[in-house]
């Protein structure tokens, strides 16, 4: 409705200076036009758009809604809200994947009317039950307790424990989206996710057709790739061979390799990061390209990480955000800087990696981007460092 007022009042700009002009060429009095100015821009709607919490403009018609969706308006909008925490069973990020049983049960659940989930985080079960009431979202993916003062105005519906003592929520009068979750719930829908994201975690679910060694170590070969490694390394700011020994730790030197995140070839890219550095899905899989832009984001992530003084530390860090994404990084950083430690020393930053899967490291204020399992990280890490040699 803003939309077309605006177009409508540009028209009729248009129009006055026209009219104006005419006016001025006859020589007549401008009072007519005065008055026709403010009639017609009486007829526009000047009000400022309402704007929703992800940035679009909505209308009137969806102003009226409150933002509170029944199953068929989610469906016809095709997105589905959840709202949770981060945790290692509500949702965290995993190579920019979401993961953690609850959102990986609401995810399939969303599939299953056919629309796409999208994630809002909160800071605790407060703010998701009062962003549900305000219409925020549409289910809080999270098992609540029942029984608690903040029942009111919930319907509790899905995902629950055994005992149905905590269960998922969405608003009371969201009868069917209460009971299309119900329906679709199972009790050993649980077990089923949670073996479902081990198996996701495990090295069993990154397709790779070798397992090569270094080929030839007294002579110094270490892949058939060698050639790109020496020629890429100056653009990551490493040495070519601890550029090989990450691949090695990416992909076992095998090209094809494809994670379940979707990760591709020699350096494990996501299709967005290559897209990022110019590579496109039809070319992530070719060997040289692939190291290439492996390459140019090692280096990146060397640039973002150049208030590391010391150039081996800065190397662990940048491994480590290649692995876990610099915002899990800058976050140990900034426990470590909050404890008195030093927020530069990789034996220190370390430490508060593996404690980023404990609630009480996770949900401190300083930490933006809430739960990690850190001991992939800190593995990965070391993997590449003993392999590399130093």
């Amino acid at each position: 409705m803003f939309g077309k007022s605006t177009h409508f009042l540009s028209i009729v700009q248009e129009l006055l200076y026209f009219c104006t002009r005419i006016m001025q060429l006859l020589n007549k009095n401008y009072i007519f036009i005065t008055i026709m100015s403010l009639a017609m821009l009486a007829c526009v709607d000047k009000r400022k758009p309402e704007v929703t919490p992800w940035g679009t403009v909505v209308g009137e018609e969806q102003q009226a809604s409150n933002g509170k969706y029944s199953l068929d308006d989610i469906i016809g909008s095709g997105e589905m809200i959840a709202l949770t925490i981060s945790g290692p069973d509500t949702y965290y990020d995993y190579h920019g994947h979401g993961m953690g049983v609850q959102y990986m049960m609401c995810e399939n659940f969303a599939r299953e009317i056919g629309v796409t989930l999208r994630v809002e985080l909160c800071r605790d079960s407060a703010e998701m039950v009062r962003k549900l009431k305000e219409g925020y979202g549409d289910v809080v993916a999270v098992m609540l307790p029942k029984g608690s003062k903040a029942d009111k105005g919930l319907r509790y519906c899905g995902a629950s424990d055994k005992k149905r003592n905590i269960q998922w929520a969405v608003v009371k009068d969201n009868v069917s989206l209460a009971g299309a979750l119900d329906k679709w719930y199972r009790p050993e829908m649980l077990e089923q996710t949670r073996k479902r994201e081990d198996y996701l975690l495990s090295a069993a679910s990154v397709t790779r057709r070798v397992y090569a060694p270094v080929l030839d170590k007294s002579r110094g070969i270490m892949s058939n790739y060698d050639s790109y490694f020496r020629q890429y390394a100056p653009v990551a700011g490493v040495d070519w061979h601890l550029l090989a020994a990450q691949c090695y730790q990416e992909s076992c030197f095998d090209s094809q390799a494809r994670s379940w995140a979707g990760a591709c070839g020699l350096m494990q890219l996501m299709p967005s990061t290559a897209a990022r550095f110019g590579l496109s899905r039809e070319e992530i899989f070719h060997p040289e390209k692939n190291i290439a832009v492996g390459a140019r984001f090692m280096g990146s992530l060397m640039q973002s990480f150049r208030d590391v003084p010391n150039n081996y530390e800065r190397i662990n860090f940048a491994l480590a955000a290649y692995n876990a994404g610099p915002g899990h990084v800058r976050d140990a950083m900034a426990l470590a800087r909050k404890n008195g430690e030093s927020p530069y020393s990789w034996a220190v930053v370390s430490q508060y990696v593996l404690l980023l899967s404990s609630p009480e490291y996770y949900q401190d204020p300083v930490v933006k981007h809430g739960y990690m399992r850190g001991s992939e990280t800190v593995n990965y890490v070391s993997s590449i460092r003993r392999r590399y040699g130093y």
